[in-house]
């Protein structure tokens, strides 16, 4: 638990706050303008409320998982635990908007509950309709997008990977020209995602064959002249090098206590009055816990005692 003059977050399982005498009631008639954001697997209530959660059971349980990777294999992962920074990312919208009504409201306060596994579904798009009133249940389909035509993933000649998405009317268009297809442009059977979709195999040999004849830096110079959307598929190191990330200042350079020098990510977003800067990465394990406990009232000996126990 991070805890402020008017914000705490907490991360904890249901019910723990409370036997610590630490719960929403009691902190919030000491200070009826906190702000509590509850944070968990399930939420703080439900038959499930109890029940640890991780990342990888909030993505599983919300969909996101279900639609990851490839019909012929099992579900997989999307390389990073995302299902915890969408979490995160929902807490402090939600903070800001009990912030926003505090402010509206006389300064009254307010706890939110954000679950794991609803921050994964609320990103899940048209899924609850599709099944709804169809009764379509999304597949995996790999790196394509069903009725979203073109787009997709290519491997070029120097076995470099490059998405492209060509899937609007007019920058389909573009595409065919740009892969030497121009006879493509004005075929009223290809003039819609629909229409492009039904001869979607056709379509993507056709983009293949052009993506594997070509290095990497020729498709994207093609597309990039016959403006289509495209991307090579960025490693970590392609970012170190890439001209845009470095112009948006996106790789930082700090320094760790001991005086080694890293890399780090740069500030999202990016605001015109307070843009911000990156003055402190972080305490070290440990490093203000005398501080914070001799604010509490403990004094030195209770605090050597307590480390001697290995309770700090």
């Amino acid at each position: 638990m991070v805890a402020g003059a008017d914000i705490v977050i907490e991360n904890f399982r249901p019910g723990l706050l409370e036997k610590l005498g630490l719960g929403w009631g009691e902190l919030s008639a000491d200070n009826p303008g906190l702000v509590m954001l509850r944070l968990s697997g399930f939420g703080q209530s439900g038959p499930m409320a109890a029940q640890p959660g991780f990342g990888a059971i909030g993505e599983s349980m919300g969909g996101l998982r279900y639609v990851t990777g490839f019909a012929d294999r099992p579900p997989v992962k999307t390389g990073i635990s995302i299902g915890d920074s969408i979490a995160a990312l929902w807490g402090v919208i939600g903070t800001l908007m009990a912030l926003r009504h505090k402010e509206q409201q006389g300064g009254a306060g307010q706890v939110f509950d954000v679950a794991l596994y609803e921050a994964v579904f609320a990103m899940m798009e048209s899924l609850v309709p599709e099944f709804d009133v169809f009764g379509f249940v999304r597949e995996r389909t790999g790196n394509i997008m069903l009725g979203i035509m073109p787009s997709n993933t290519h491997t070029t000649r120097d076995g470099k990977h490059v998405a492209i998405g060509a899937n609007g009317d007019a920058i389909f268009k573009r595409l065919v020209q740009a892969i030497g297809r121009a006879d493509l442009a004005d075929d009223a059977q290809l003039a819609d995602n629909a229409g492009r979709d039904a001869q979607r195999d056709e379509l993507y040999a056709l983009i293949d064959a052009w993506v594997t004849a070509h290095d990497e830096a020729e498709v994207l110079r093609e597309l990039a002249v016959g403006e289509v959307p495209a991307s090579r598929v960025y490693s970590v190191a392609d970012m170190f090098a890439d001209p845009q990330f470095l112009a948006r200042q996106m790789i930082e350079s700090a320094t760790l206590p001991d005086g080694k020098p890293f890399k780090m990510p740069g500030i999202v977003p990016k605001l015109s009055a307070t843009p911000g800067s990156t003055e402190w990465i972080g305490p070290t394990l440990g490093q203000h816990t005398d501080e914070v406990l001799a604010a509490l009232g403990y004094d030195a000996p209770t605090i050597s005692q307590l480390r001697a126990a290995a309770t700090i």
